[in-house]
């Protein structure tokens, strides 16, 4: 369970977080998603605030030398960038089981009907690259 604390800690700590009065805003649900995921391994321990912040700084920076407009659009994929950056680097994951997932996650998506939500079933990883 996140600590319902933990939003409020991360939007001080990590600028540019997409907020309205209420607190972070989301435009799709896997941003969402993301944002939870980073709550939960940040109270775990597994990176600081600071660390956190400093290499998403790095996500962004590098994105906009590839040409990365920085409209707001793309941040959330920037923090998805950094969160596998970090769990790799810290040894909670590695490469090959992120891109087996994302493989898995891309097979999924091809067989799910636009507006429904995307599921990850068996079969995805089937057809991913094995690590």
């Amino acid at each position: 369970m996140i600590d319902p604390a933990s939003a409020p800690r991360a939007t001080a700590a990590v600028p540019g977080i997409p907020c309205n009065a209420e607190g972070p805003v989301f435009r799709e649900p896997w941003e969402a998603q993301a944002f939870a995921m980073v709550l939960a391994l940040h109270e775990c321990g597994v990176f600081t605030w600071h660390e956190w912040a400093a290499t998403l700084g790095e996500e962004i920076k590098r994105a906009q030398a590839s040409g990365d407009p920085d409209t707001g659009e793309t941040y959330y994929r920037h923090w998805l960038n950094t969160l596998e950056r970090l769990v790799a680097s810290k040894g909670v994951t590695d490469s090959a089981m992120l891109a087996r997932y994302r493989d898995a996650w891309e097979h999924a998506a091809e067989r799910t009907p636009h507006g429904t939500p995307i599921e990850l079933k068996a079969e995805d990883f089937r057809h991913a690259h094995k690590p």
